[in-house]
């Protein structure tokens, strides 16, 4: 054997990405070029509805009328807010539908939690038969328990009243599947070793498992609040006071009586919302981390 042996030279691997993966389309200039005008064009596809809807809700009703693909066919005016502004009282519907949607994150999120946590780690009598209901009730749709939630709130004397509208929205049988799921991967050796140190129950979900469930907690608020503040069927059918209605239902009182007017429909729309709008400017990076963090993206 020889005395001076060849040096083994390293194995030269490809270049990465800065997050730690290579793109799907491989390193360099050209795939980063590709997948920012792929990006660009899926933005502008994404983005053309809502520009068409400004534009009509800018101009007047005889110049959306007018023929053509423009969406630009006149001055622009801000005649449809001002109407729809003058005709409904929309700051208290704003309110309505703030007030509503934050009652019902609040309440939705502290009893899908604490049903869930029950659930991942409680072994109590009928514990399966009650998470098979949650299950198969995530199975029904909305529409078939109008009539019967609309009969209840007739028996207990609660139509046109907030708790008729939060109450039936309270209840999300996805949510608590959702955070089972969550709450069965987390470590039970943080558990065990707060319980050995002297926690209750109660300590140990609050203290323990809360903290480290922050991110499926925040993505589960978000699509609640999200959900309340667009429902419309329910609220619609539970209140007739117009001071008691949510914004969507309130604006679509507003009517012309010549029929469909489309810049106050579009207009009407974006008043309805511009708020998530604003809520999704405000907290982007929140919402885009709690959903590639939880996997909601195909729940």
């Amino acid at each position: 054997m020889s005395a001076t042996a060849t040096p083994v030279r390293p194995r030269r691997r490809a270049p990465r990405e800065a997050g730690g993966s290579p793109m799907l389309l491989g390193p360099g200039r050209l795939p980063r070029a590709l997948a920012g005008t792929a990006l660009a064009a899926l933005a502008a596809v994404w983005l053309l509805p809502l520009l068409w809807a400004v534009a009509t809700s800018l101009q007047s009703e005889q110049d959306v009328s007018t023929p053509g693909l423009s969406p630009f066919k006149g001055a622009l005016t801000l005649e449809s807010y001002r109407q729809i502004l003058s005709r409904g009282n929309v700051l208290t519907w704003a309110f309505n539908s703030f007030l509503v949607a934050g009652l019902v994150t609040l309440i939705t999120v502290a009893v899908s939690t604490l049903a869930a946590y029950g659930f991942a780690r409680g072994t109590f009598r009928g514990r399966r038969v009650l998470l098979a209901v949650t299950v198969a009730a995530i199975m029904v749709p909305p529409q078939l328990l109008v009539v019967p939630l609309f009969e209840q709130m007739l028996l207990f004397n609660l139509v046109d009243t907030y708790a008729a509208i939060v109450l039936p929205q309270v209840v999300a049988p996805m949510m608590v599947f959702i955070l089972k799921r969550f709450f069965e991967a987390l470590p039970r050796e943080l558990e065990d070793a707060a319980r050995i140190d002297g926690a209750s129950e109660a300590r140990v979900f609050f203290s323990v498992v809360l903290p480290l469930s922050r991110p499926i907690v925040a993505a589960v608020a978000i699509f609640v609040f999200i959900g309340a503040w667009n429902n419309f069927m329910w609220p619609f059918i539970v209140t007739n006071d117009p001071g008691l209605m949510t914004l969507p239902v309130g604006l679509a009182t507003v009517k012309d009586s010549f029929g469909i007017v489309y810049s106050q429909s579009m207009a009407s729309a974006l008043l309805a919302s511009l708020p998530l709008i604003v809520v999704f400017l405000l907290f982007q990076r929140r919402i885009v981390r709690s959903v590639a963090t939880t996997g909601l993206g195909g729940a």
